[in-house]
Order: C-alpha cells, then sequence, then structure tokens
C-alpha cells in the first residue's frame, strides 16, 4: 500500500487513513484539534543538528536526503511501526514545511514505499 505524504496545514480528509505526524516540533498555530494527528513520531523526524543545517535550503536537498536516509537507517523500530500502520490500511504521513517538494516526509515515503524496507 503507497504511503502518502500530506502538509500539516491542509484539511484532513478521510481517505489520509492514518495520519502521523513526522516532524520533530509540533506545527505552529495549529491545535491539536486541527491538525488530527493519529499518532506524533517526532523521533522519526531527522535530528536537530541536520533539520537546522538544512533549513529546507533546496541547494542541499541531495545531501539532506543522503544524511536523513543514513539516519532511518537506524531507527528500524520507527519505521516498523509505520509499517504496521500501513498493513491495517491508509497511511498520510504529515509534516508542516512550506515546501512541498523537499522535507523529511518526501525521504520517508520514498523509503517506505522502496523494495525491501
Amino acid at each position: 500500500m503507497k504511503v502518502k505524504i500530506k502538509r500539516a496545514y491542509e484539511a484532513p480528509v478521510k481517505d489520509d487513513g492514518f495520519r502521523i505526524l513526522v516532524d520533530r516540533l509540533w506545527p505552529r498555530g495549529l491545535t491539536k484539534e486541527k491538525a488530527q494527528v493519529d499518532l506524533w513520531l517526532k523521533e522519526i523526524g531527522p535530528s536537530n543538528e541536520l533539520r537546522q543545517w538544512f533549513g529546507h535550503d533546496p541547494a542541499r536537498w541531495e545531501e539532506f536526503r543522503r544524511r536523513y536516509r543514513e539516519e532511518l537507517a537506524d531507527k528500524a523500530d520507527l519505521l516498523a511501526e509505520i509499517k504496521q500502520h500501513l498493513k491495517r490500511g491508509p497511511v498520510t504521513l504529515i509534516y508542516s514545511a512550506r515546501d512541498e517538494e523537499h522535507n523529511q516526509a518526501v525521504v520517508l515515503q520514498e523509503w517506505l514505499d522502496q523494495p525491501g524496507h
């Protein structure tokens, strides 16, 4: 089953299925009621050091992807938790970044959709 990604500020819909927030920080200005997140898996987000280094600079995207994938390699238990939810139905990874193409949810989606992961 394919993993979807969605910005935290977009309205939740039934097709989202199980909604997992994958940011280390709670989205600014968003209430828990409005977010309708089923699970906040903050530990799956990039480390504070990596997040701050990246700063959502598209010029650093490829290096960010490489480093974040290295971090994900050490988070098998958290990835397994996401996969368990995928077995039960649709999963949407929720993120707060403005940039819809350059954020950790994109990398995490790629990782989970890859055979063998």
